[in-house]
C-alpha cells in the first residue's frame, strides 16, 4: 500500500466556532474563551470566509474601550489554503505570513476547515512516537 502525500484535509479541524462581521466584539470574545481558540472565522450568510478575528484583535479593541462590531477590527485580507494543498505547502505559507491559523476554504471560498500551528505540533508529537501521521 502506498502512502500519499499529507494534505491540509489530513490535518484541519472541521467543528468549528464562526461568526459573522455585524457580531459584536464582546460577544466574539466570551465565543473565543469558551472556545478555547486565538482565532474566529468570520463569514457570510453564504459560509464564505470574509476575515478572522484574532485575540490580539480584541485586546486591541479592548484597549482602546470603544465597543465595536467584529467587521470593525477583523483581517480582511486573508491567507487561506485548500484541502487538497499539500501539508508541507501550508506550513510554509503559515511561516512566510508569520501567522498560525490558516482557514481552509473550497473552490468557492466556502469555510471548510481551519489549520494551525497546534495542528502541526500534534503531527510532530504523533511522528516522533512513531504513531500513524493521519488523524
Amino acid at each position: 500500500m502506498k502512502a500519499h502525500p499529507l494534505t491540509v484535509a489530513d490535518l484541519m479541524s472541521t467543528a468549528l466556532i464562526t461568526i459573522t462581521a455585524n457580531d459584536p466584539v464582546t460577544g466574539a470574545h466570551a465565543e473565543m474563551q469558551v472556545g478555547v481558540v486565538r482565532h474566529l472565522p468570520v463569514i457570510d450568510d453564504r459560509g464564505h470566509l470574509v476575515g478572522v478575528l484574532s485575540d490580539r484583535d480584541v485586546l486591541r479593541a479592548t484597549a482602546a474601550k470603544k465597543a465595536k462590531r467584529v467587521g470593525d477590527i477583523m483581517t480582511r485580507d486573508v491567507v487561506t489554503t485548500r484541502p487538497e494543498t499539500l501539508a508541507h505547502t501550508a506550513a510554509g505559507l503559515m511561516l512566510e505570513h508569520g501567522i498560525s491559523s490558516l482557514p481552509v476554504v473550497d473552490e468557492n471560498s466556502t469555510l471548510v476547515g481551519v489549520v494551525t500551528m497546534t495542528d502541526y505540533v500534534d503531527l510532530a508529537r504523533r511522528s516522533l512516537l512513531g504513531l500513524p501521521l493521519e488523524r
